[in-house]
């Protein structure tokens, strides 16, 4: 398949190209499904950093359709990551769904840089959804010792059940359901983030909700709260229809 004006780009940005074969899948819940893979050589190239990413190709009505997703358990001697999907309507999702061993699937490596806060944290915050569950594991992963509170956005019952990596005598989950196209979850950290923020110079704050939320708070914290740009990262997982 090829990848259009986006490949073309991707290509002049020095992206890598692999193919990645299943080699099996399950479902975690019944709105999110895990899927494993062989990395076609790419960790030998590359390593592994926390929150790394590649770009999934998937056809999309004979177009060729991009998505990132985070690695989930990557093991650069056995060549093997897994990948997670909160499943939706859409040709990523429809692939997932009907992933199956020996199927494979085109990939892209490009900017997926990661920057660890130094100095670390005293503290961190994360706010993020299903869609950035990979992600937020492999950070609290990567600043093991650092507490943490995590709000983390649910759209579904079974949402409860995902496998958040916490240590529960570090990290302080609260789920807020999904309202008002995000609004919810903003007034949520809004009104809890201020008297949490006891060090504003040790803390670090992660967003990773759809577009409009996290381009929101990430105006809030450096805004209102002042924390300066280093010690926030902020990025769009998804827009919302």
């Amino acid at each position: 398949m090829g990848h259009g004006w986006e490949g073309v780009v991707l290509k002049l940005m020095r992206g890598k190209d692999f193919e990645f074969t299943v080699t099996g899948a399950e479902d975690v819940t019944d709105h999110f499904r895990r899927v494993h893979f062989t990395d076609g050589g790419m960790l030998a190239r590359t390593g592994v950093h926390p929150t790394m990413w590649v770009r999934i190709w998937f056809s999309n009505g004979g177009r060729p359709h991009q998505r990132a997703y985070t690695l989930v358990d990557a093991d650069p001697a056995a060549g093997t990551f897994s990948l997670e999907f909160a499943l939706h309507d859409g040709c990523a999702s429809d692939w997932a769904r009907k992933a199956q061993p020996g199927d494979s699937i085109e990939a892209t490596l490009q900017g997926t840089g990661f920057a660890a806060p130094a100095p670390e944290p005293s503290r961190l915050f994360v706010i993020g959804d299903p869609a950035s569950l990979p992600a937020i594991n492999t950070l609290l992963e990567a600043l093991p010792g650092v507490p943490a509170t995590i709000w983390f956005e649910t759209a579904h019952a079974s949402d409860a059940e995902l496998p958040l990596r916490l240590d529960t005598a570090l990290h302080d989950v609260r789920r807020i359901p999904r309202r008002d196209g995000g609004a919810h979850l903003v007034d949520e950290v809004k009104a809890a983030l201020p008297g949490l923020l006891d060090d504003p110079a040790g803390a670090y704050v992660w967003i990773a909700c759809d577009t409009a939320t996290t381009r929101t708070l990430a105006s809030y914290v450096r805004g209102e709260l002042a924390l300066p740009k280093s010690r926030v990262h902020a990025l769009g997982y998804w827009r919302a229809a």
